[in-house]
């Protein structure tokens, strides 16, 4: 196995424990238009950009895409309103398994498909803002998840240019479609969060683990 210079770890359903109120979030703001979302039409686009994830409802739907971002803005304002109201748990081996990058010279980068609002508000209450320097947001790039745009800027923002030699982490089909389009060394999927192992098997990957606490003896 490579030496890894870089493990770029998806946020929600990996690191950071999933709120049931992000499906609900949806199909609350899908409502407001007159969209009914069905539990698997969320299941679906989880890890993608949620912009994008978005829009792909609503043409699947046969919905207008103009309306993209009237949905979209009452997404993120219910989803802001249940992560400043509610609880924010990180997933178990979380925090131990950064620090177990950074005792090794392992940059440790997060990335996520929401923007940097919300991101800052889950960083925040996990106490996370001092350990963590590079956080890649959905508005920080041109295309999100399968794309490997994060990827690639978490790799620009920590200086790293061997792709070979970076890990990524995440919990959906799209985290690892991002990682086979970039190019890493080392996909690791994680049943932590949206997606069962038979979801994330049918994508190329390197590994399929419990949860980021296994990630250092996989590493090792």
């Amino acid at each position: 196995m490579n030496r890894i210079d870089l493990v770029v770890f998806d946020m929600i359903g990996t690191t950071v424990e999933a709120s049931p109120r992000i499906p609900q979030a949806f199909q609350s703001a899908f409502a407001g238009v007159g969209v009914t979302l069905q539990a698997h039409d969320v299941d679906s686009v989880r890890g993608k950009s949620k912009r994008e994830a978005i829009a792909e409802l609503l043409s699947r739907h046969g919905d207008a895409i103009e309306q993209s971002d009237q949905v979209y803005d009452s997404f993120k304002s219910n989803l802001i309103d249940c992560y400043r109201d509610g609880p924010v748990k990180s997933i178990p081996g979380s925090e131990s398994t950064f620090a177990w990058c950074r005792e090794r010279d392992i940059h440790v980068a997060l990335t996520t498909g929401f923007d940097r609002e919300v991101a800052g508000i889950l960083v925040e209450k996990l106490g996370w803002g001092e350990s963590i320097k590079t956080i890649v947001c959905n508005d920080d790039v041109a295309c999100g998840r399968p794309a490997p745009d994060l990827i690639m800027m978490a790799m620009k923002q920590t200086q790293i240019i061997d792709v070979a030699r970076v890990a990524s982490v995440g919990d959906t089909i799209s985290d690892l479609e991002a990682g086979v389009n970039a190019g890493t060394g080392i996909n690791i999927g994680v049943l932590s969060g949206a997606h069962s192992r038979e979801q994330l098997m049918t994508v190329p990957h390197t590994a399929i683990i419990d949860s980021v606490a296994d990630l250092p003896a996989l590493l090792s």
